[in-house]
C-alpha cells in the first residue's frame, strides 16, 4: 500500500504543478520525472490512473518463483541492496532468467512491502566528547574541486586542509596537481609555518600519499613521509578506512571550503587562488565564531600557541627512487600516465627503472638510481602519454661509428668526413638524423652522382641532409628529361611518317562571309 500511495502522491502532485501554471518541462525538471510520464499522467483521470497500477499489480512477474528465497534472506539482512540480491539469485539459481537490475530492484521493493521487511541499517552509537587539550591534535585531509575560469573552460583544482582541534584555526593549501607524497610535505611545511607551530598528533586517512599499505595494522609509510615525520617529531593517527567521523573536524573544513570559499568563484591561476585562500582564512574561516565553540579559532590560538611545538623549516629529503616495470613498448607508467623511454630499455620480461618526482618533473634512471636515463614533465590530469621524438631514435652504437660508417660510403671518403664535420658544426643537436638521412640516400645510389653531390655541397657549403637528397635528385630527372628527347632526323636520313603530314588550310572567303553575315544581323 505504501507504494501505491506514493504513486498517487506524485499523480496527485503533477497535475497541482499544471494548475498553478507549471510548463510541463518545469514540472518534470521539479520532480525529476520524464517529460513523457508527466504528459501520460495528465493524460489520465484518476480512475484511469488507478486502473493502471491495478493491472500493474496483477502482472505476473517473471522473478516470482524466487519469492521465498528473498523474502528469506529479506528477513535475515534488512540492509541487503538489491544488487547483492541480484547476485546472490545469479549464484544460487544457475537457470535465473535474464533481467535488467532494475527488473530486480522493482522485484526486491515489491516483497519488501508485501512481507513488511522495510530497508533497515543499524545506526552507529554516537555521544559527544570532550574537548581536546590544547597542542594536542591537528587534523589533515586533501580535497578537489572543479571552478571556471574567465573564458569558461573547466579547472580541477586540489587543496590540503589542516584544522587544529582544539582551537579550530584553519589552513588551506591549492595547486592544480594531484597529491604526491613530496607535494604533501610542502603542504604541511606552509601550513605549520602559517600556524606556528606543530600539534603533538596528527590524524590522517589511510591515504596513499603517506602509506604504502597496511598490513595487519602495521601501518607502512612511504620513505619520503616516513623520514618528515621523524624529523618534524609529531606523532601520527590513521583512520579506519571508511571511517570519516573520527575526522569529522576536518571533514567539515573541507566542505566549508567547498561551499564558502570555492563555490562561484573564478580561477585566474594557483597563485592567484592561494592568495586569495589567505584573505579568506583572514577575514571569515578564522575571524568568525565557530558554530561548535562560539568562539573565534583566531583568538583561540593565540591561548593554543604556547602548548604546540615550536616550528623549525624542514627541507624534505628526496625519497629513494621506486623501482618500475618497463612496458614492451618502452614506456613506464607512473600515477595514471604513460612516459617514453628511449629504445632498447625494454630488454625482456623483467626490466625495470628506477622513477622519481621532483616539483613539476619526473626523472628517470637506471635501476640503480644513479644513472639518469631521460626526464619528463608532468602533465595535468591522468590518461595522457608523454612522448618524445627523440625516444623513436635508434642510438645503437657511438656518433663516431655511425659518422664513418657514412663516410665510407662515399668513393673519396676524406671529403665525406671534411662535410660530416661541417653538418656537426652547423647542426649539433640533429646531427645523427642527418646521418640516417644520408645513409638512407646513399643506398643503391650511383658512387658517381653521389661524388659530384658531395663536391657540390661542399664547394658551395650546403650542410643539410635534405638539400643533398634534393641535389642527387635533380640529376637522375635531368638524365630522365635527356632521355625523352625525340630525333626527328636520324642519321639515315628516312624521315618518320609523322614528320612528313601536311596540316590543312581553310579558305580565307569562309571567314570574310561569317563576317559580313554578322555585319547584316547587327544592322
Amino acid at each position: 500500500m505504501n507504494v501505491y500511495l506514493d504513486k498517487f502522491m506524485t499523480y496527485f502532485e503533477i497535475h497541482r504543478l499544471q494548475r498553478e501554471g507549471f510548463s510541463l518541462r518545469q514540472i518534470s525538471e521539479h520532480l525529476v520525472l520524464n517529460r513523457r510520464t508527466v504528459s501520460r499522467y495528465l493524460s489520465m483521470s484518476e480512475q484511469d490512473y488507478e486502473l493502471m497500477l491495478i493491472q500493474q499489480s496483477q502482472r505476473p512477474k517473471v522473478l516470482a518463483p524466487y519469492e521465498e528465497f528473498v523474502r528469506q534472506r529479506l528477513e535475515n539482512f534488512r540492509d541487503t541492496p538489491a544488487a547483492q540480491m541480484h547476485d546472490w539469485l545469479k549464484e544460487h539459481f544457475p537457470d535465473l532468467p535474464k533481467v535488467s537490475p532494475k527488473t530486480v530492484f522493482n522485484f526486491v521493493s515489491w516483497v519488501r512491502d508485501k512481507h513488511n521487511l522495510p530497508f533497515v541499517k543499524l545506526p552507529r552509537e554516537y555521544e559527544m566528547t570532550e574537548e581536546l587539550p590544547y597542542g594536542k591534535q591537528g587534523q589533515v585531509d586533501f580535497g578537489e574541486y572543479n571552478m571556471r575560469s574567465g573564458t569558461g573552460k573547466r579547472v580541477k583544482v586540489f587543496f590540503f586542509t589542516l584544522v587544529l582541534s582544539r582551537s579550530r584555526f584553519k589552513y588551506v593549501w591549492f595547486t592544480d596537481r594531484h597529491f604526491t607524497s613530496l607535494l604533501a610535505i610542502e603542504a604541511h611545511e606552509n601550513a605549520f609555518a602559517y600556524i606556528g607551530g606543530i600539534p603533538l598528533e596528527m590524524v590522517y586517512d589511510q591515504d596513499k600519499v603517506f602509506m604504502v599499505s597496511e598490513n595487519g595494522g602495521d601501518l607502512i609509510l612511504t620513505d619520503a613521509f616516513r623520514a618528515y615525520t621523524r624529523e618534524q617529531s609529531f606523532s601520527l593517527y590513521f583512520c579506519r578506512k571508511a571511517d570519516p567521523e573520527t575526522k569529522g573536524k576536518v571533514e567539515n573544513v573541507v566542505r566549508y571550503v567547498k561551499r564558502s570559499f570555492l563555490y562561484n568563484r573564478t580561477f585566474h591561476n594557483i597563485e592567484t587562488l592561494n592568495d586569495e585562500a589567505m584573505g579568506w582564512l583572514g577575514r571569515t574561516a578564522n575571524a568568525l565564531p565557530h558554530a561548535v565553540t562560539k568562539k573565534e579559532p583566531q583568538s583561540e590560538l593565540y591561548i593554543e600557541l604556547p602548548f604546540l611545538t615550536p616550528y623549525r623549516p624542514c627541507a624534505p629529503k628526496p625519497a629513494v627512487p621506486a623501482l618500475f616495470a618497463v612496458r614492451k613498448d618502452n614506456t613506464v607508467s607512473y600515477r595514471g600516465n604513460f612516459y617514453s623511454l628511449p629504445l632498447g630499455t625494454y630488454k625482456g620480461k623483467g626490466s625495470e627503472v628506477a622513477v622519481q618526482a621532483q616539483g613539476d618533473g619526473l626523472f628517470i634512471y637506471e635501476p640503480g638510481g644513479t644513472t639518469e636515463i631521460c626526464r619528463h614533465d608532468i602533465p595535468v590530469g591522468t590518461g595522457q602519454k608523454v612522448l618524445k621524438t627523440d625516444h623513436r631514435r635508434d642510438k645503437s652504437g657511438s656518433l663516431e661509428e655511425k659518422a664513418a660508417l657514412v663516410a665510407g660510403m662515399f668513393r673519396d671518403s676524406e671529403e665525406a668526413r671534411r662535410w660530416i664535420g661541417m653538418i656537426r658544426a652547423e647542426k649539433p643537436r640533429y646531427v645523427r638524423d642527418q646521418l640516417s638521412m644520408i645513409e638512407k640516400a646513399l643506398i643503391g645510389a650511383d658512387p658517381e652522382k653521389t661524388g659530384l653531390t658531395l663536391r657540390y655541397c661542399l664547394e658551395q657549403s650546403i650542410c643539410s641532409a635534405s638539400d643533398f637528397i634534393s641535389i642527387l635528385e635533380l640529376q637522375d630527372t635531368s638524365r630522365k628529361e635527356e632521355t625523352n628527347i625525340r630525333v626527328l632526323n636520324p642519321l639515315s636520313g628516312k624521315m618518320p611518317d609523322s614528320a612528313l603530314v601536311q596540316p590543312e588550310k581553310s579558305n580565307i572567303g569562309e571567314y570574310e562571309d561569317i563576317v559580313k553575315s554578322k555585319k547584316k544581323s547587327n544592322s
